[in-house]
C-alpha cells in the first residue's frame, strides 16, 4: 500500500512539473509582441481550397445546361475553352474574362508543402536507414576481422567519418562525388546519411559482438559450424538483442540528421518549413509544427523499437 501511495505521489509531482512548464511557456508567449496565427497552419498540411480552372485567353463566358457546362468564347475567334467538370462556378453567363482569370473550381484536398516535406523526410530516412544498416554490419564485422586489410580499412572508415561533421560530408557527396558520378540531390543526400550513420552502427555492431562470451563461438565451432554459420546463427542474434537500444538511438539521430540535407536544396521537412515561413511570416507556428512532426516520427520509431525489445525479451 505504501508503495502504491509513493507511486501516486511521484506521478502527481510529474504532472505538476508538466503543468508548471506549460504555464511558463504560455506566459512567455504572452510576454512577447507577437500575433499568433495558428489557423494558417492547417492549409500547409492539407489544403482543402478548390483547385482553380483559369481562362487560357480573353473571352466571354457562356453558361449552358443549367450551369453544368461553361464555355469561354475567345475574343479573337477560334475554338472555345470548355469546362464540363467543376464544383464551384466563379463567373456568370455573359461575363467578360481575361487570360488567367478564375472560371471555375474543383473541390478536393491535397497535401500541403509541410506534408510533402514530411514524406520526403520519411523517404530519405527509410532508404538511408536500410543502406546504413548494411554498411554498418559489414564495417562492424570487418572491425573484428583477423584480416589486417579489412580491419584497417574499417578503422579508417569509422574514424574518418566520425571525425568530420555531417554537413561537410553532405557538401562533399553532393558537390564532389555527386558531380563525378552524376548523382542527383536525393541520391547524394541518402549516400551521405548512409555513410555517416553506418560508421556509428559499425561501432555498435562491433561492441555488441565483442560483448558475447568467446565460449559461444567456440561452442558453435565445436558443433561443426564454420565461422560464417556461427556468426549468423549464434553470435549475431544475441548481439542484435544487446545492440537494439543504442541502434534505436542511432536511427532516431538519423531522422533528425536528415534535416541537414536541406542545404543541397532537397525539400525535406526543414526546408519546407523555411519556405512556409518566408511566405507566411509566422515562424513560431511553423517551427513548432515542424518540431512536433519530427517528434511524432522519432516517437513512433522509439515505440516500435520498445515493442520489438519486449517481444525479443519474451522469446528468451
Amino acid at each position: 500500500m505504501d508503495k502504491q501511495y509513493n507511486r501516486l505521489f511521484w506521478n502527481g509531482v510529474f504532472i505538476v512539473i508538466l503543468l508548471l512548464l506549460g504555464s511558463g511557456i504560455y506566459l512567455s508567449s504572452k510576454s512577447i509582441d507577437y500575433t499568433w496565427r495558428w489557423e494558417r497552419i492547417p492549409q500547409y498540411l492539407i489544403n482543402t481550397d478548390p483547385t482553380e480552372i483559369r481562362a487560357p485567353f480573353d473571352g466571354t463566358v457562356v453558361v449552358e445546361n443549367g450551369g453544368k457546362r461553361v464555355l469561354v468564347d475567345p475574343d479573337m475567334g477560334g475554338e472555345p475553352f470548355v469546362v464540363e467538370r467543376f464544383d464551384v462556378l466563379s463567373v456568370g453567363d455573359g461575363d467578360m474574362v481575361f487570360e488567367g482569370d478564375a472560371v471555375a473550381g474543383i473541390e478536393d484536398w491535397r497535401l500541403g508543402p509541410i506534408a510533402w516535406g514530411l514524406i520526403m523526410t520519411l523517404k530519405l530516412s527509410v532508404v538511408a536507414l536500410v543502406f546504413a544498416v548494411v554498411i554498418g554490419l559489414f564495417a562492424g564485422l570487418a572491425r573484428i576481422s583477423s584480416n589486417p586489410a579489412l580491419k584497417n580499412l574499417a578503422i579508417t572508415y569509422v574514424e574518418l567519418i566520425r571525425g568530420t561533421p555531417l554537413l561537410v560530408q553532405i557538401f562533399i557527396f553532393y558537390f564532389f562525388i555527386g558531380t563525378v558520378l552524376e548523382l542527383d540531390r536525393f541520391t547524394a543526400g541518402v549516400a551521405a546519411l548512409s555513410v555517416f550513420t553506418g560508421a556509428y552502427i559499425a561501432e555498435i555492431v562491433r561492441s555488441g559482438i565483442q560483448s558475447i562470451a568467446p565460449g559461444q563461438m567456440e561452442a558453435a565451432r565445436s558443433l561443426g559450424m564454420n565461422y560464417v554459420q556461427a556468426m549468423v546463427y549464434v553470435i549475431l542474434p544475441q548481439a542484435f538483442k544487446r545492440t537494439l537500444p543504442p541502434m534505436a538511438g542511432q536511427f532516431i539521430n538519423l531522422i533528425k540528421d536528415s534535416s541537414l540535407v536541406s542545404v543541397i536544396a532537397i525539400t525535406d521537412l526543414t526546408k519546407a518549413g523555411r519556405e512556409v515561413v518566408s511566405s507566411t511570416f509566422a515562424p513560431f507556428e511553423v517551427w513548432f509544427t515542424v518540431a512536433l512532426l519530427y517528434l511524432v516520427l522519432t516517437g513512433a520509431l522509439s515505440w516500435l523499437v520498445q515493442k520489438l525489445e519486449r517481444r525479443l525479451a519474451a522469446s528468451d
